[in-house]
């Protein structure tokens, strides 16, 4: 089993903005982290889920847990609004684009080749879980480097 905490922030919104992911092993931590000089902080939550995705996919993990505190992310996906968009072409069910449709088709590319080994969980931010205080740090550090 893998775990990997994810998170996005942003300075501003729209602003310059950060994400991140630790990587959690038994015995070893890998992080990455990246930026951009203008975006969202869901755009950046997403993106660091997509990195996560990609990184634990080319690596053939079997089991592994995704973390975030976006419930945002987390409940498009485990409450399956994602489905309903896809069907609804990529519409909400009040009829507007969904945001963010780019960065959610490259998440769903990926999730239908991992979603058997992979789930995701809901944390709460600033609460004091190690994994996700770290991806904090570092995802405010992409927005220091992109701003």
């Amino acid at each position: 089993m893998v775990n990997i905490y994810t998170d996005g922030a942003c300075s501003g919104n729209p602003g310059p903005g950060g994400w991140a992911m630790v990587v959690i092993y038994s015995d070893d931590t890998f992080i990455d982290y990246g930026g951009e000089k203008r975006t969202t902080n869901n755009r950046m939550e997403l993106t660091a889920i997509i990195n996560a995705l990609q990184y634990v996919y080319d690596r053939c993990a079997t089991e592994w847990t995704i973390y975030s505190d976006s419930a945002y992310c987390i409940n498009a996906i485990n409450s399956g609004w994602i489905y309903n968009w896809i069907q609804n072409g990529w519409k909400t069910s009040k009829g507007d684009e969904v945001k963010n449709k780019d960065l959610w088709q490259e998440f769903m590319a990926l999730y239908r080749l991992a979603k058997p080994m992979v789930k995701f969980i809901k944390v709460k931010g600033h609460n004091g879980i190690a994994g996700n205080e770290l991806a904090d740090e570092y995802a405010r550090k992409g927005i220091e480097e992109h701003a």
